[in-house]
């Protein structure tokens, strides 16, 4: 499979989607998304906002009471979109090899195809919101990961290591070569992160593998 990866794909059409009911709430979180990307946080006021989403300034607050709940639940809203995209079609039957492949190509092309979505993750992750957060919906993504990892050393697949080392490795090399994708130096391909995702491979497989 050689076709290129395209941008903004699968977020904004679920989204687009659901706008067409007239979901007033995916449009606060959709122009939430957008502007956090163009402006940051702190240039993303809650006028903003609403303007941007075409609701009134009374109506987001009737369903966000500040900006802080506003930013938790577009958290949960991208970590569910980003679980439900990563795990997509996994089958425990299958090689676990080929289990680990399609699963960081998923994770990779869902960044790509949603660069806001890794724009927002990044300043989300280095601010305070991630602390103050009281929400523990996102440890249920984490926790999958754990396990997929924990069955891999478990069975030899992968070589003894703690998952807090395996993680940065795994989720570090989607996020580099998808920023390398959305800067425009290098257009990959499903062929492409195949490559990449063997590089991966090669560093954490058991040695008996």
């Amino acid at each position: 499979m050689t076709n290129n990866v395209s941008p903004k794909v699968f977020l904004c059409s679920r989204m687009n989607v659901q706008l067409e009911h007239s979901d007033k709430k995916e449009a606060i979180l959709l122009s939430t998304l957008d502007l956090i990307g163009e402006n940051g946080f702190h240039g993303s006021p809650m006028s903003l906002i609403a303007k941007n989403a075409g609701v009134a300034a009374g109506t987001i607050y009737h369903y966000f009471p500040s900006k802080e709940h506003l930013i938790f639940e577009l958290y949960e809203h991208i970590a569910s979109l980003i679980k439900e995209r990563m795990f997509k079609d996994d089958n425990a039957s299958l090689p676990y090899k080929e289990r680990f492949f399609k699963l960081w190509i998923n994770l990779c092309s869902f960044y790509i195809q949603n660069p806001n979505a890794l724009t927002f993750l990044e300043q989300y992750y280095s601010s305070p919101f991630l602390k103050c957060n009281p929400s523990q919906k996102h440890k249920s993504f984490t926790n999958e990961m754990t396990r997929f990892f924990d069955y891999g050393i478990d069975n030899n697949y992968l070589k003894k290591l703690d998952f807090n080392f395996l993680a940065p490795v795994f989720h570090g090399t989607i996020l580099s070569t998808a920023k390398y994708h959305i800067s425009g130096r290098y257009s990959f391909n499903e062929e492409s992160l195949l490559n990449v995702a063997q590089i991966i491979w090669d560093g954490i497989k058991a040695h008996s593998y």
